[in-house]
């Protein structure tokens, strides 16, 4: 395993370029795009996606490319996906999306819906953290459970 401190800076710089690249494509749809709303959300779509496959194979040997709960390659495609289904491209991280606030763009989130995204943000963590303590513990008991069945055979 890497030093924490080389993790922590992998982290860092894998969610900044993520930032630069939701931010960035959302410009470059819009300027590409002549106006068509579909044109810029799927330029917006696949250059975000490509680079967020290239920011998980490069940091995720490092630290595992967690700019995001639980990103991996197959939630990468949920990412892209989701620019069709929702605002916040699934990025669950209260930093970005405060920097997103601040960019008048088409990857944009209103100022007025900050407070919401935040608290779902929030929500979202705190449901998962039940949800894998919960599993944790479930395991535990299995495993627990094979070891005195083990001991009862010998």
């Amino acid at each position: 395993m890497k030093p924490l401190n080389t993790r922590i800076a992998a982290e860092f710089l894998g969610t900044a370029f993520l930032v630069a690249a939701v931010v960035g494509s959302g410009i470059m749809g819009e300027r590409l795009a002549g106006g068509n709303v579909a044109i810029a959300l799927l330029a917006n779509t696949i250059a975000t996606g490509a680079a967020l496959v290239a920011l998980i194979l490069t940091f995720g040997p490092i630290s595992g490319a967690h700019f995001n709960p639980i990103v991996t390659l197959s939630v990468g495609a949920y990412i892209t996906a989701a620019y069709w289904f929702t605002a916040s491209t699934s990025f669950a991280n209260p930093a970005v999306t405060i920097a997103r606030c601040l960019s008048n763009t088409f990857a944009g989130i209103r100022p007025v819906d900050v407070p919401w995204f935040v608290v779902a943000q929030f929500v979202g963590g705190f449901a998962a953290t039940i949800l894998e303590a919960l599993r944790e513990n479930q395991r535990a008991q299995l495993t627990s459970g094979d070891q005195h069945d083990q001991q009862l055979i010998q």
